[in-house]
């Protein structure tokens, strides 16, 4: 008789950055094996359906996520009328930042594998975020993203295997994305995904962008652990 699979615990968490409160979902599932961080995109948040599709692909193969909030609400209503928060690069790089010191501070993630999940300038972010930590981040992917922003010092400095899934139809950010390709230094790969635009809104390609994603950090996050078990 096959026992029920145990369902994921899943909480609301407030993170502390700087002088605000930045919200955000954890999800654990039972025997997780890493923990993945999603940066969201411009004008988006932790409750981006696109994200959230991945997040729970990658929750299936036994993958924690924390989906948090990069802009407070009062940042997110300014942006929308000036989109002076979702460029600045700089503020999204340190939060990614203190989310993380956050996260392996917890009780029960302390060991955990760190991986980052980005999407369009949050990409940017991850990698920049990546870049800083060094080893502390085991892998990262990147969907639709703009790690160009991240600037050639950075994405050379990453270290974190990287993954970069862009939409076939999505023109300019193809080519933006085989630049940071080339500046990479560490274990990489483009995946292009045949047919998808930007926002991966085409029947399957958002599938396939999670069934990537899910892959590449089971690949690393299980890999990162191995090896420090070993050590």
């Amino acid at each position: 008789m096959n026992m029920p699979a145990q369902a994921p615990l899943t909480r609301e968490v407030r993170i502390p950055s700087g002088d605000v409160s930045l919200y955000g979902d954890l999800v654990l599932p039972s025997g997780f094996t890493g923990l993945v961080l999603f940066a969201h995109g411009s004008g988006s948040g932790r409750h981006s359906a696109r994200n959230r599709q991945v997040a729970q692909r990658l929750q299936q193969a036994g993958i924690a996520t924390l989906l948090f909030d990069l802009l407070t609400a009062q940042e997110e209503q300014v942006d929308l009328h000036t989109r002076e928060h979702r460029f600045n690069i700089a503020l999204l790089t340190q939060r990614m930042q203190d989310v993380t010191t956050w996260a392996v501070l917890q009780p029960g993630l302390q060991h955990a594998s760190i991986g980052y999940f980005g999407a369009s300038t949050g990409s940017a972010a991850a990698i920049i975020a990546a870049a800083r930590l060094g080893k502390h981040i085991a892998a990262v992917v990147s969907r639709g993203g703009r790690p160009d922003l991240a600037g050639p010092v950075a994405l050379a400095a990453v270290t974190a295997p990287t993954l970069l899934i862009v939409g076939g139809a999505d023109y300019e950010v193809i080519e933006l994305n085989e630049q940071a390709l080339q500046q990479l230094r560490c274990d990489k790969e483009l995946a292009v995904v045949p047919g998808a635009t930007h926002l991966f809104e085409e029947r399957g390609t958002l599938e396939r962008v999670a069934e990537l994603a899910a892959s590449w950090f089971s690949t690393h996050l299980t890999r990162k652990q191995l090896m420090e078990q070993a050590s």
